[in-house]
């Protein structure tokens, strides 16, 4: 990730706005997107693209017809009031940087315009959030290696990693259908499953649900058909980043996997953060990529220099459970394990060049899902199938229940937030959804 920091990410920036002076997730530094209509869910007639600076939201649309931007500010502006920000990301850095620039530069404490500005903004409280883009294609990655290590333990303790998985990014092709925004609830998938020692399988509510902790990167202005991307030029090509939860159905994905892999077990519900962080805000947060020095050396087509001394991230991640039972008697979510970026196996401009360099097509607003991202210690694990140790292990909660699995009703909760000492926080808000019962299906 080659990107000058800037006045945009000087911490000691103030600005008038009194909610964002010091807040952990959205202070002035980060200014994400996302799309958002005032009023209840139902008003996404008027969903419209916005930046979040504390608990609010500044409306791109009023700002765009209000005569403070010019140039590719205004460009940007336009694009992202859209109801997707697909056209925003089709734009590129350039103006995405000078709408990023112009917005803080308007909410600094010495800016002519605060009273201007202060009508446009809308309290989060008082909105719904929308799917961030229009997602045309959905693409799954393994990159992180603990995790990738401590599944594979489960069923090869020999022999935990597969030959390829150090020499290439491991990924599957998703659905991008049943995407939803974080805060919509989503019902336990059906399917067949076989225990081995039963003698055929049976369909029914999976059985073993779980989460998996992912960074999700939506892509920027892509590519044309048959035209890899460098990998020197593959970090351009991000246009922004949220979290991910790839909810996985871990007894229907065992008898199906083989040989083609998931497949009902994973195209049931991925579950994303509201706001797009951009690779603006998380520039401080750029960091080398971490290799042991016995691992083979990446293939020159994946091999950058500036890539591995910055293309990687620095993002705390974390988990927490939050029962029916727990939310009806006020108790606060349990966490269940906090990881980082830093543990991923591949950069991001890795998997993007990867990705296109037989010649597939990525498109503005298409999503990727870096895998899970658990680290070595296991309190870093990034599943519950690590957690459990693939059922075999129950955890207790604070109100005394206990869990291998997900049960209908739990609501898992993903948080992230990139820190350090002399640095200004950027967080991505919440990722979190309700597992809801299954839904029978007739036979007849």
């Amino acid at each position: 990730m080659s990107i000058d920091l800037d006045e945009t990410h000087d911490p000691d920036t103030r600005t008038w706005h009194p909610g964002a002076q010091g807040h952990p997730d959205f202070p002035i530094q980060n200014l994400p997107l996302g799309i958002f209509s005032t009023g209840p869910p139902s008003a996404a007639s008027t969903a419209r693209g916005g930046i979040r600076i504390g608990d609010d939201i500044l409306d791109l649309v009023a700002l765009a017809g209000s005569g403070l931007l010019s140039g590719d500010a205004l460009t940007a502006a336009g694009a992202a009031g859209a109801s997707t920000l697909n056209h925003f990301f089709s734009l590129g850095p350039l103006p995405r940087k000078a709408l990023r620039a112009r917005v803080h530069r308007l909410l600094t404490t010495d800016s002519r315009h605060q009273q201007a500005v202060r009508s446009l903004l809308r309290p989060v409280a008082d909105c719904s959030m929308h799917l961030p883009a229009a997602v045309g294609d959905y693409t799954d990655f393994y990159a992180g290696i603990h995790h990738a290590r401590a599944i594979g333990a489960l069923f090869r303790p020999d022999n935990p990693l597969l030959p390829n998985y150090k020499w290439l990014p491991i990924a599957y092709h998703g659905r991008s259908s049943t995407i939803r925004v974080s805060g919509e609830p989503f019902h336990r998938p059906n399917g067949q499953r076989k225990n081995p020692v039963d003698s055929g399988p049976t369909f029914e509510p999976c059985r073993d649900l779980d989460f998996e902790l992912e960074l999700g990167v939506w892509v920027g202005a892509g590519n044309a058909d048959g035209k890899p991307i460098p990998i020197s030029r593959a970090s351009a090509q991000v246009g922004g980043y949220c979290l991910l939860n790839d909810w996985s159905a871990r007894d229907i994905q065992s008898f199906e996997y083989q040989p083609l892999g998931p497949f009902l077990s994973k195209n049931f519900a991925t579950t994303v953060s509201a706001w797009v962080v951009t690779p603006e805000a998380l520039a401080p947060y750029s960091a080398a990529l971490a290799r042991p020095a016995a691992d083979p050396r990446s293939l020159p087509h994946l091999t950058d220099a500036e890539d591995q001394r910055s293309g990687a991230l620095d993002v705390e991640l974390e988990v927490s459970i939050a029962t029916e039972r727990m939310r009806s008697g006020g108790t606060a979510p349990q966490r269940l394990s906090c990881s980082s970026t830093r543990h991923l196996f591949w950069t991001v401009a890795q998997m993007i060049t990867h990705h296109t360099s037989g010649g597939c097509v990525l498109r503005p607003g298409d999503l990727l899902g870096t895998g899970t991202i658990s680290g070595p210690d296991p309190a870093q694990a990034g599943s519950l199938m690590e957690i459990s140790h693939g059922g075999r292990t129950a955890f207790a909660l604070p109100d005394g229940e206990t869990r291998t699995y997900l049960q209908d009703g739990d609501e898992v909760l993903f948080r992230a937030r990139a820190h350090a000492p002399g640095r200004a926080p950027v967080g991505f808000g919440e990722c979190r959804a309700v597992v809801l019962p299954a839904v029978p299906l007739e036979v007849q």
